[in-house]
């Protein structure tokens, strides 16, 4: 090996002259490397989530071969390595069971690899952060590519978003507004391309998290699956993670806490998924940075949403792409942001999104014309949320935000769908639906279910929201006055397990509040009455029960949470 250049960490495995050398080296050359591939230069480890069960990754092999490209012309060596892929669309009970689980699964395959640098390829929802978790508790030069939106769903002449849509239309058929048939046909229309969802959905939120991170190269949030400017991004993205090795530019020098108060004051100005507030806590919960709940509030609910996108508005990614992407959104809130905040491609926020053009400015609004007004994410707190709770303000009905009703309460989510629909049900529009059991450990993995779907009874008076309080998540697709993540839930024995029939329960979103009016007293007879459900016997489903946060810290695993870097391991033989 030449003396000249550096030692690095791959060389432990390929830069031996002994025996273990010869094994490392001999047999990955059995794929046809040439022996010069392991002349120390770099090694790239492209952390690959393609899989046929995952729809929007389904792209990823393309992808991946545009990353290699660019490795190999900035001199370094790329190695594909497949690791767990959480297929929101498919994957049961919910793909947010797994992603502590695809988190080890990354962190394990970096750290015991010869690995010098990283790319990760991320697109539906979940493995946005399990791969951002994982590889920040390796803290090695690392760098994020998601796989991009799907082009507009076109249907009958308009467009369609994925999942806002299909909570539009099941409700219109639920309501006798629309048929089976046209239903169905509809199917076929939304997803037409390759891609995650085109809507402001968490995949879509997630990726624009990476960007405004600065773990990604910009324009990553909005290029188009489909567009061949995907590929190219991919291929400077394999350029990039060889310089990043050589100048040792690892995520801890990234992933600050001032990039972490961007990405929240992002999250608000494009109305992001508050599926965002549980991942970026459980992300800097790795990285070893300081955030909790408050944070939302304090860095982003009085920022104004600035982009006009479902489920929120009315456009698509396609749109917020031509429109001029996030760059374009993030030089309107400049003044707001750490400009300084280094990113991936060395340069700082602040040159990334100097010169940032606006080319439609009815899907990027001005900031003194903003779409919504004080839209971030706000987090509210009281006697039945006493850890926090959120609620996305841009989703929301106006008249509800500040709402005093009748507690309709579902005792899990077969409850709820075995009587939502029974015109017997004592419900009408003013009452607050409340639906218990679908938190972390409670579903488990805290389905995305909250935005319960409403009583026909009601959407036949042609009532389209009602407030609904759980402690569960909702699709970033999703839209209405929904209480999210209420902490603790109520398999924790928190007060949402305590709630009944008939109880009031006070929603006052500008004072962030949300109160159930029952006693302390009659609160404490109810839960010595209360009996925990019973937790599962084995296999991940128990290992998660046992160890998972609650949503206010971001629902990582207690004992993941923090990083080991990535020291070589023990020989193998």
């Amino acid at each position: 090996m030449d003396p000249k250049k550096p030692v690095r960490r791959s060389q432990a495995w390929f830069g031996r002259p002994d025996r273990d050398g010869f094994v490392h080296r001999s047999w990955i050359k059995n794929q046809g490397y040439p022996h010069d591939l392991l002349d120390g230069r770099p090694v790239i480890g492209i952390c690959n989530t393609w899989s046929e069960l995952t729809p929007c990754n389904g792209h990823f092999r393309e992808l991946a071969e545009f990353v290699k490209r660019g490795v190999y012309e900035a001199g370094g060596f790329p190695l594909e390595f497949p690791v767990m892929s959480l297929g929101e669309t498919q994957l049961r009970p919910t793909a947010m069971l797994f992603r502590n689980l695809a988190s080890m699964d990354v962190e394990e395959s970096i750290r015991g690899n010869p690995i010098d640098g990283v790319v990760l390829l991320m697109g539906c929802d979940k493995t946005t952060p399990s791969l951002l978790m994982g590889a920040a508790s390796c803290d090695l030069p690392t760098i994020g590519l998601s796989g991009g939106p799907m082009l507009n769903g076109k249907f009958r002449g308009q467009d369609i978003g994925s999942g806002t849509g299909v909570w539009q239309m099941s409700e219109m058929v639920r309501a006798g507004e629309m048929t089976m048939e046209e239903f169905t046909q509809a199917e076929s229309c939304m997803h037409r391309s390759k891609g995650s969802c085109m809507t402001m959905g968490t995949a879509s939120t997630m990726a624009s998290m990476v960007e405004a991170l600065g773990m990604s190269l910009p324009e990553n949030a909005a290029i188009p699956a489909a567009d061949t400017r995907r590929n190219r991004l991919a291929q400077l993205t394999g350029r990039r993670i060889v310089e990043m090795v050589k100048e040792d530019l690892r995520m801890s020098k990234v992933l600050t806490r001032a990039a972490f108060e961007n990405a929240i004051r992002t999250n608000a100005a494009i109305g992001g998924s508050t599926n965002a507030v549980i991942h970026l806590l459980a992300v800097a919960g790795r990285m070893g940075v300081t955030l909790n709940l408050d944070d939302w509030d304090r860095f982003g609910a009085e920022v104004p949403c600035l982009v006009d996108l479902q489920p929120s508005g009315r456009f698509l990614m396609e749109d917020f792409f031509y429109a001029g992407g996030l760059p374009a959104v993030m030089k309107e809130i400049r003044h707001l942001l750490h400009a300084d905040a280094l990113t991936v491609n060395g340069k700082t926020l602040g040159d990334n999104i100097a010169q940032a053009p606006c080319w439609n400015r009815e899907v990027i609004r001005p900031l003194a014309e903003p779409f919504k007004p004080a839209a971030g994410i706000a987090v509210l707190r009281g006697n039945l949320a006493p850890d926090g709770a959120v609620i996305k303000p841009s989703a929301a009905s106006p008249h509800l935000l500040q709402h005093r009703g009748r507690a309709v309460v579902f005792e899990s989510i077969e409850d709820f769908h075995a009587r939502i629909d029974d015109e017997a049900l004592d419900i009408d529009e003013t009452c607050v639906m409340v639906l218990k059991g679908c938190g972390p450990r409670g579903y488990p993995g805290m389905a995305e279910v909250g935005n319960m779907p409403l009583p026909p009874k009601v959407l036949k008076k042609g009532i389209t929201d009602m407030v609904r309080v759980s402690d569960a998540r909702m699709s970033g697709t999703a839209y209405g006055t929904v209480v999210l993540h209420t902490s603790p839930e109520a398999a924790a024995g928190g007060p949402l397990a305590l709630v009944q029939n008939g109880d009031i329960i006070e929603l006052d979103v500008p004072r962030r509040r949300l109160h159930l009016e029952v006693s302390d007293a009659e609160l404490a007879r109810r839960r010595d009455a209360w009996t925990p459900p019973p937790r599962p016997e084995r296999g991940w489903y128990k290992l998660y029960v046992d160890h998972v946060q609650q949503a206010h810290l971001g629902a990582d695993l207690d004992f993941l949470v923090g990083g080991s870097g990535a020291p070589v391991p023990r020989d193998s033989h």
